[in-house]
């Protein structure tokens, strides 16, 4: 046991999720410079990023009642946030779709909301360990699949909660990893 890689993760001082049309090269490590297609998707809520991998199986049962095989019938692997720079043109880009926001804040924007489907696109998350070590999640194929309620209230920031599901890329990966232990972070 070493309480010292016990970590929490807090997001890069750039920026913590960075998106790109598919096809992007894509970082390696959890420090190499991205590309520069990368686009800063801003704040995100303090609920930070949940990612759920799990499998779900059906069990197959022997006469008797006995389970004698677990069979794996899916294995989703989502990522959920939730955006708070809702002025932020890539995030309302992610959410909307590149053909349906239009503009900039300086001469007026708008955005239609419809049921195009939207396109996958690349994801990097880069965040800060408490040890002073560095963690990427790369996903080279996601795509926004679900959005909550969008709520307008004084008492909290308006913000865009989604689920990301991440596919498979050529080599069958949904996500990579990259850590860099201790020491000086590079982001």
């Amino acid at each position: 046991m070493d309480a010292l890689k016990v970590t929490a993760g807090k997001p890069s001082f750039d920026g913590a999720i960075n998106v790109a049309p598919t096809g992007t090269p894509l970082p390696t490590s959890a420090t190499a410079t991205l590309d520069s297609a990368f686009q800063d998707m801003g704040f995100v809520a303090d609920t930070g990023v949940v990612n759920s991998n799990t499998a779900t199986t059906t069990a197959i049962k022997a006469w008797g009642g006995s389970t004698v095989l677990d069979v794996q019938t899916d294995k989703p692997d989502t990522f959920k946030t939730k955006f708070i720079e809702a002025l932020n043109k890539n995030v309302l880009i992610t959410v909307f779709g590149e053909d349906n926001v239009d503009g900039d804040l300086e001469t007026g924007l708008t955005i239609k909301a419809n049921s195009k489907e939207l396109t996958p696109q690349s994801f990097v998350i880069d965040m800060m360990l408490s040890n002073g070590g560095v963690k990427r999640i790369v996903i080279p194929v996601g795509k926004v699949t679900s959005i909550a309620d969008i709520n307008y209230t004084d008492n909290d920031a308006v913000g865009y909660e989604i689920t990301l599901s991440a596919y498979p890329d050529e080599s069958g990966n949904t996500h990579y990893e990259y850590i860099l232990g201790e020491g000086e972070p590079t982001l």
